[in-house]
């Protein structure tokens, strides 16, 4: 898997497929969205689509972008990285036509085309403003790259808030995975498996719950490094 990123920075680590904390429901719909490219060349053979438009919505920091970047990985595809909020311009018929271009790269390249903050335009639609006529055509453009975009690449579209989003935008995902706040019990394997990896000494951390994943991640290591710092101070003394 090789890596486009225009508009956002990251330096995590792919994680498999396995590693991440998926719902029942949706490891089932990514099995099956492998199986689909697995065997893209018998199921073309009976003109049968490939569902390779997908919607993650949900709680933000539940693992819509590591579950994105991971499908890639399993998929051997590159993957290109595209912040709607950071890239849309303030000149908006040059967004449509940048956004153009990165749609064809990926129809070209067979890759993963991963659209983060994809409410940005999605809701743009209902916009009062002087440019709300060129920003409808923007989504328009959109609307109309989705419907052609080719079956063995793969859009992933991610936001915190589908509520928002144009009713014709959304019937163009055949999938829409929800990715819903872990519960205690799920937090708490999370949990013993980032701990898990320092010393004992530093194991011993206060768990909060009704959070994400991220935060969880964050909580943690923030209390490993306060420990961490405060026995390096005593062996200075």
């Amino acid at each position: 898997m090789s890596f486009i990123n225009i508009g956002i920075q990251s330096k995590e680590v792919t994680l498999a497929l396995e590693e991440l904390h998926l719902s029942n429901e949706n490891q089932e719909a990514i099995n099956q969205l492998l199986d689909e490219f697995t065997y893209y060349a018998s199921l073309k053979k009976y003109n049968l689509p490939i569902d390779n438009k997908i919607l993650f919505h949900g709680h933000t920091g539940c693992g819509k972008t590591a579950t994105a970047k991971s499908i890639a990985k399993a998929l051997n595809k590159k993957i290109i990285v595209l912040n709607l909020g950071n890239f849309v311009s303030s000149k908006l018929g040059e967004t449509s036509k940048n956004i153009s271009e990165i749609f064809k790269r990926a129809s070209l390249e067979k890759a993963v085309l991963f659209i983060d903050e994809f409410d940005f335009i999605g809701k743009t639609r209902d916009y009062d403003t002087k440019d709300s006529g060129e920003m409808k055509r923007l989504v328009n453009t959109v609307i109309q790259l989705i419907d052609h975009l080719n079956n063995d690449a793969l859009l992933i579209a991610a936001t915190n808030y589908v509520q928002v989003i144009d009713s014709a935008l959304l019937r163009r995902f055949e999938l829409r995975l929800k990715f819903d706040l872990p519960k205690n019990k799920e937090l708490d394997v999370y949990y013993n498996e980032l701990v898990n990896k320092f010393p004992k000494e530093f194991q011993n951390i206060k768990r909060d719950y009704n959070i994400s994943y991220a935060e969880a991640k964050n909580l943690t290591y923030q209390q490993v490094k306060r420990k961490l710092i405060a026995l390096e101070k005593t062996k200075e003394t």
